[in-house]
């Protein structure tokens, strides 16, 4: 089946292309910048699921070696 093709139909369709085009390119970049947060999202997370422990570690100690100082009414004055 041999079709022709009419000017305004080749305009048509090489104006679609470069639309499509642009937002594949637009996608492709899309993509690459939520990669990139995932990416930094999950290595936060492992930061985070290692922190607590420590920080429990620190706040045990704190609890278990005895009392806090309070601080001094005259350390925040400077009369």
């Amino acid at each position: 089946m041999e079709t022709e093709w009419t000017e305004e139909s080749i305009q048509r369709i090489t104006a679609e292309s470069a639309t499509v085009k642009q937002w594949v390119r637009q996608l492709t970049a899309d993509n690459r910048t939520l990669d990139e947060r995932l990416k930094a999202a999950r290595s936060n997370v492992r930061f985070q699921d290692r922190r607590p422990h420590t920080c429990h570690v620190v706040a045990a100690g704190d609890d278990a070696g005895g009392e806090r100082p309070e601080p001094s009414p005259q350390q925040g004055s400077s009369a």
